[in-house]
């Protein structure tokens, strides 16, 4: 939602100030230029990247308009899902976690938090990590080693979306400028006629300068910039899977571990002490 209102406020005030000037805004109308520097950009995003790469881009720029799920209310349920987790593992028993692990969809630990586990590599993650704590043959700090391996590789991966649309955006003013010298071409071509003809189409020629530079300062590089910080985020909690995840391991109490967990996420969403505190004994009066 912020980030359709700072494009608004971009457009706004660029606009805003033209029309202050006293400037037609029907000679910002190129359609030609607009075909020109958007073909030739979605050309460049399809040259340099693969398929999946180009869908996951549009699919975090949604994520983006929508706004991060990773809010306090988002870390708090997470935090009550890992002491459901260990709670119940500690009163049941190591096989008994074992059988929910291998069918989350039918645990009923994890299907308590719907938000959560439909996230597949969240799921994943915390199975994945639990069915190997489970089996006991791999030590508390080769454990750790794989989760860093994990989330280093998963974080790379996702950052090939934003490091894409990034790439485009820094093309942007150079296509502006091709639109432009395309302009220019067809303005040599049209001298000795009316210079209101000539005046026009030197003015088209600007113009996709000006939405070169525009689409890459005003929109792409932000838009870029933002789904960077989503992804970030995103790896920020996937650290504080891990610091759950591996104290327990080391055998701590259900508390501590979740404790170790809260303590690891940013001091910005971090849930209070007591406000996991109730949140873990409601949901465990509740079951």
């Amino acid at each position: 939602m912020f980030a359709i209102i700072g494009l608004v406020i971009v457009f706004g005030a660029i606009l805003g100030g033209f029309i202050m000037e006293e400037g037609p805004l029907a000679v910002l109308v190129q359609p030609a230029e607009l075909v020109i520097i958007g073909g030739a950009a979605a050309g460049t995003l399809l040259v340099g990247n693969p398929l999946p790469v180009v869908i996951n881009m549009f699919k975090g720029l949604i994520g983006v308009i929508s706004g991060s799920k990773y809010t306090k209310s988002y870390y708090l349920e997470s935090l009550k899902l890992l002491n459901d987790i260990f709670t119940f593992a500690r009163k049941s028993g190591m096989a008994k976690l074992e059988e929910d692990v291998e069918n989350p969809d039918k645990s009923a630990v994890f299907s308590k938090y719907p938000k959560i586990i439909k996230d597949h590599h969240i799921l994943h993650f915390v199975c994945d990590t639990l069915r190997t704590a489970v089996s006991g043959v791999v030590p508390p700090h080769d454990l750790d080693a794989m989760l860093e391996n994990d989330i280093d590789i998963h974080h790379h991966e996702a950052m090939l979306p934003a490091k894409a649309l990034s790439t485009v955006s820094d093309a942007l003013p150079g296509l502006g400028i091709v639109a432009a010298v395309l302009g220019v071409v067809i303005t040599m071509g049209a001298l000795g006629g009316p210079p209101e003809a000539i005046g026009h189409k030197v003015a088209a020629a600007l113009v996709g300068t000006f939405l070169g530079i525009l689409l890459c300062y005003g929109v792409g590089a932000p838009l870029a910039s933002n789904l960077e910080k989503m992804i970030d985020a995103e790896g920020q909690f996937y650290q504080m899977l891990r610091a759950g995840l591996m104290a327990f391991a080391r055998g701590m109490a259900p508390m501590i571990a979740v404790e170790f967990a809260r303590r690891a996420i940013p001091h910005d969403l971090r849930p209070s002490f007591k406000d996991m505190e109730s949140a873990c004994k409601g949901a465990a009066k509740a079951a």
